[in-house]
């Protein structure tokens, strides 16, 4: 029989009285990289099809990549990249029942966190 209270309680109450966690708010990070890289990957393959296709084609693709725009996903995608790698290594780690105590966990979610960034300038001063 359907619940006829349904509408009187609140649709997500734990979102009322629960308070993210570190290890929450990088998951949920870690998901949204990994659709931001699906993004920057057919921004690239874009590219390289206009490059395949002829000259004005190439001219228009490479214009967006090579603006500030496309310099600005690019740096965002080498961000997300390392993040989402770092995150990927630290669930290995989890997926082998290790550093899942509450401070180990917590401490894995700030070397995703801050090794991300490091990763990030590092490469940038590398390729630049």
């Amino acid at each position: 029989m359907a619940d006829v209270n349904r509408g009187n309680r609140p649709l997500s109450p734990h979102l009322q009285v629960y308070r993210p966690q570190l290890t929450s708010i990088t998951s949920i990070l870690t998901r949204i990289t990994g659709n931001a890289l699906i993004v920057a990957a057919l921004m690239i393959v874009w590219w390289l099809i206009a490059a395949a296709t002829g000259p004005e084609a190439f001219a228009v693709a490479d214009g967006f990549v090579t603006s500030w725009f496309g310099d600005l996903v690019m740096l965002l995608s080498v961000w997300a990249l390392w993040y989402h790698t770092l995150a990927g290594v630290r669930h290995l780690i989890w997926d082998n029942a290790k550093m899942l105590e509450i401070d180990n966990a917590e401490t894995l979610g700030w070397i995703v966190v801050i090794g991300s960034f490091v990763l990030t300038v590092l490469t940038v001063v590398v390729v630049w």
